[in-house]
């Protein structure tokens, strides 16, 4: 007979609450009203939602009490749930099964004995150790103490200007609530681009909406020192790598995240390469008698088994801490099977998600374009053109270009874009093909969507280019094609680049380099083309010019369809420029 059951008793310690803490205990109690289950967490609250810090900041979310998920009330009076806050593990005795607790309130110390241990301690946010980082006014988006503290330098300090270092979750969405406090924001990013999660293509039309919003974005350039400058009214001065100096009145540090592995490192728990705390697949660690769940956890990566990885995101610490108490109750045929990275963040109007690989992710590992895997890349509307306000989706697919399976999705925009990527990444996670995703019978009115969804659109492009119906080239295979401007063209003797848009669409956004035949004109003016070369088409956004390569497949010239035509173009041109 099981613990779940009711008839054992076993003591149940966690550290940590929030996500994977506080999920564990509720499924503890649920499974098994026997346990004796304590919390231990060394802040004020005991489940708080983080990934909404900075729309509290920003004053989307006008309390502070709005963020609690759950009362200490409600886990003591209805779970039965022993919470001890402000109160922190400082050691775990593996041998005997004891952690000694300090109360940071009373400044006392205590030992408790657990049957397991279950560890959530998060991670915690990177602060380099340079010049200025520990000035008044500079700060990190960890807790509801850090977002109350950020709203108070700003009101006293009547500030009118923030530099975000870092151009991840955190440091886009505190830019976004900074910029909405009217505040003049600069971000200051180390890498070529923001999101380092995305390829970087895909992320200009978030950077245009940005810069709409007033937002400066310093690419390529990391964070060097913080001085504190009075002479301009401003309290700190943010320098650079290049050198850049750029006025503040505070700074957020969005740097990114490490896992919190204190305690676990202390007391011998396998630490793994990437710097998380080894568990298996049940969420156990080295030692049977203690598991962790979290951030602070390395998992399996679902799309490549044996792979590690690393993700902070509250759903899988929620899912993790289930499996982690099942484990420890008895029911063990419950296990992880590991994160395929599926995220959403929005700022400034605009929406990023993903799921799956990138293009980056892949070309890492080895893998070859045109070869192991290939892109399909959309440009749709959001609902049905004809229904007011639709908006674009820009939605990039990958897939294995022998078995059609998916490896991964990306997508940007201002409407549409989270359900598009939740219905790839279920399609991911079940093994599905860009077949499937032809075929998928997804919901329809022109109000949400099209009969051709932009799910299915991305499908259909991937089975036709899987089935051979057409030649791909991308524009980042022909630089050359990028570079040009309208006084210094270039003639690529191999490939001839045929612009099939209208005349007036060519003279309002020209591709330098560019040949235009419309497509209503290609079939009169075939003897401009030569057969002995290759012919690759674009249009706007690539239906006219797949149905020019068909065309011209058919009559027998050698012609390649450029992906995303010229909206990728755009894109692409300006990601290109950015590195």
């Amino acid at each position: 007979m099981t613990a779940s059951q009711g008839n054992n008793k076993p003591r149940i310690l966690i550290v940590g609450g929030v996500a994977g803490g506080a999920s564990a205990a509720a499924r503890c109690r649920r499974l098994c009203e026997g346990a004796s289950i304590t919390i231990v967490e060394r802040g004020p609250y005991i489940s708080f939602a983080n990934c909404g810090l900075p729309y509290y900041v920003g004053n989307v979310i006008k309390s502070k009490e709005d963020l609690l998920v759950a009362s200490v009330g409600l886990f003591r009076n209805r779970l039965n749930v022993d919470v001890r806050l402000r109160q922190e593990v400082t050691k775990i005795d593996r041998q005997n099964k004891t952690v000694d607790v300090r109360d940071l309130e009373k400044n006392t110390s205590y030992q408790e004995k657990y049957d397991y241990l279950l560890l959530s301690p998060g991670a915690e946010p990177i602060r380099p150790k340079l010049e200025g980082i520990d000035l008044d006014g500079v700060y990190s988006v960890r807790d509801i103490p850090d977002a109350s503290h950020i709203k108070e330098w700003i009101a006293k300090n009547n500030a009118k200007s923030a530099v975000v270092v870092g151009g991840g979750f955190i440091g886009l969405e505190m830019a976004e609530n900074l910029s909405l406090l009217n505040l003049k924001v600069h971000v200051v990013e180390a890498l070529p681009q923001l999101m380092p999660a995305m390829d970087p293509e895909m992320l200009p039309p978030l950077y245009r909406k940005m810069e709409e919003h007033g937002v400066d974005i310093i690419f390529h350039d990391g964070l060097k020192s913080i001085v504190k400058d009075n002479s301009t009214g401003n309290n700190l001065r943010v320098i650079t790598a290049s050198g850049k100096s750029v006025p503040a009145d505070i700074v957020v540090l969005g740097i990114g995240v490490r896992p919190d592995t204190q305690l676990a490192k202390a007391c011998g728990l396998k630490i793994g390469s990437l710097g998380g705390i080894v568990v298996d697949e049940h969420m156990k660690t080295s030692d049977d008698s203690i598991y962790a769940v979290g951030d602070a956890v390395e998992v399996e990566d679902f799309l490549f088994p044996g792979e590690r990885t690393l993700l902070a995101l509250a759903g899988p610490a929620n899912r993790q801490a289930r499996i982690a108490v099942e484990s420890m109750l008895g029911r063990t045929n419950h296990t992880f099977r590991g994160v395929q990275g599926t995220f959403v963040c929005g700022a400034f109007g605009m929406v990023v998600a993903a799921t799956g690989a990138s293009e980056k992710k892949l070309q890492k590992r080895g893998w070859k374009q045109g070869r192991e895997y290939e892109a399909a890349v959309i440009h749709a509307g959001s609902h049905a053109g004809y229904y007011p306000n639709s908006k674009t989706v820009h939605l990039k697919l990958l897939f294995d270009l022998k078995t059609g399976k998916i490896l991964g999705a990306q997508a940007v925009g201002e409407d549409g874009v989270d359900k598009r990527i939740d219905c790839i990444a279920m399609a991911l996670q079940a093994g599905m093909t860009v077949l499937d995703l032809e075929e998928a019978e997804l919901c329809y009115a022109p109000q949400f969507g099209s009969a051709k969804d932009p799910v299915n659109l991305a499908g259909m492009v991937a089975a036709n280019i899987l089935r051979g119906d057409v030649q791909q080239t991308h524009w980042l295979e022909h630089e050359e094609w990028l570079n040009v401007t309208e006084t210094n063209k270039v003639k690529d003797e191999e490939c001839i680049l045929i612009d099939v848009r209208n005349p007036e669409e060519v003279q309002s956004e020209p591709v330098p380099n560019a040949q235009n035949i419309p497509l209503r004109d290609i079939r009169s003016q075939l003897d401009k083309l030569p057969k002995e070369k290759e012919i690759a088409v674009f249009c706007r956004s690539g239906q006219r010019s797949y149905l020019a390569s068909r065309m011209l497949s058919q009559l027998g010239f050698h012609v390649k369809n450029i992906s995303g035509g010229f909206l990728s173009y755009r894109d692409v041109k300006a990601s290109a420029e950015i590195r």
